[in-house]
């Protein structure tokens, strides 16, 4: 049985499974300096790399991302380093790999991929061509290095969510895929969970789950589960919160959620509606592990209501104020 077969088999019997946590900050607390890629270290340090996801497949997830989310030559080529996707992707999905496969379970290496850093036309100058060519040469490399799935992650824009599900299908992988919504519960570029609800009934073929990730705090990730799971899914929901909100102390950004609130958010994002669940900006493994003994314990509840949400993690987020220019899409830590 294939480690994604095993996935759909642990979502029929126990109805949930739970995805790691956050790549970025974790590498930033193992000595990443400020502006450097991470996805460099797949070559230049490949041992903190697989420490950090053993860390994960110690706490208990059954999914592991690769540290591939930059690793298209967009983002590469800030760094000189363009020429090395293919390599650096196969790096990340073997390093991967092999930490999932010294685990004691089934884990599943879902490869990473985020935005290009770029906005596709007419809003900027990338072509869905060439941004589906970008995605290809990513993929490729985390094919070659044995991913099971493309987790498409972090996205905002519908046309550059489809080029990179488009290149996925035409790499021969299957995909999921997480937009990240903000404080008026739309993408930086106004899409709406009804509205990548409708986009994901649309494809053929299909992703294999879709949801959110990042954004704010995790009170309003909770509420974007909740709209999406009113909207009959056409897949399984993916809800990966940050841990907290972040605040800059020391020089460093640091995320106040502790591992109780994380586990909360678990349990209230399963009875919102979603089935995996995991963490991202600040997440790390003591915090997965709470979660997944939250998961464990406790059975599913009734919906929550967003007093409930609130009550337990936190306000929602104020809507940001309107107008301005539009930010690129930053990275997910």
């Amino acid at each position: 049985m294939s480690a994604l077969d095993g996935l759909h088999s642990l979502l029929r019997e126990r109805g949930w499974v739970l995805a790691d946590g956050a790549t970025g900050t974790n590498l930033f607390a193992a000595g990443l300096s400020p502006g450097e890629a991470p996805e460099l270290w797949n070559d230049s340090h490949p041992q903190r790399i697989k420490a950090l996801i053993a860390s994960f497949v110690a706490a208990g997830v059954d999914i592991v991302l690769t540290n591939s989310f930059g690793c298209n030559a967009r983002r590469l080529k800030l760094h000189a380093a363009e020429s090395k996707t293919v390599h650096l992707a196969r790096l990340a999905a073997e390093i991967a790999r092999e930490a999932a496969d010294a685990g004691q379970g089934n884990v599943v290496v879902a490869g990473s991929v985020g935005p290009t850093g770029d906005l596709i036309y007419p809003v900027g100058e990338l072509t869905e061509a060439d941004a589906r060519e970008i995605f290809f040469e990513q993929i490729s490399g985390l094919k070659r290095g044995g991913a099971d799935v493309i987790w498409i992650e972090t996205m905002s824009d519908l046309c550059e969510l489809e080029a990179a599900a488009a290149a996925s299908v035409a790499a021969g992988m299957p995909w999921c895929a997480t937009m990240s919504f903000d404080s008026s519960g739309r993408t930086m570029m106004g899409i709406d969970p009804g509205s990548l609800n409708a986009w994901v009934g649309d494809s053929d073929p299909p992703p294999e789950a879709f949801g959110a990730n990042c954004g704010v705090g995790s009170s309003d990730l909770v509420r974007t589960v909740l709209e999406m799971a009113a909207a009959a899914p056409p897949a399984p929901i993916i809800a990966k919160a940050n841990a907290g909100i972040p605040k800059y102390t020391d020089g460093r950004i640091h995320y106040d959620g502790t591992p109780d609130l994380m586990a909360d958010f678990a349990e209230l994002s399963r009875n919102a509606g979603a089935s995996i669940i995991g963490g991202c900006c600040g997440t790390t493994s003591e915090h997965l592990l709470r979660m997944r003994r939250r998961l464990e314990s406790v059975p599913t509840g009734s919906t929550p209501e967003v007093e409930e949400i609130t009550r337990r993690l936190g306000p929602l987020t104020p809507p940001a104020p309107t107008g301005g220019r539009r930010r690129k899409p930053r990275r997910s830590v």
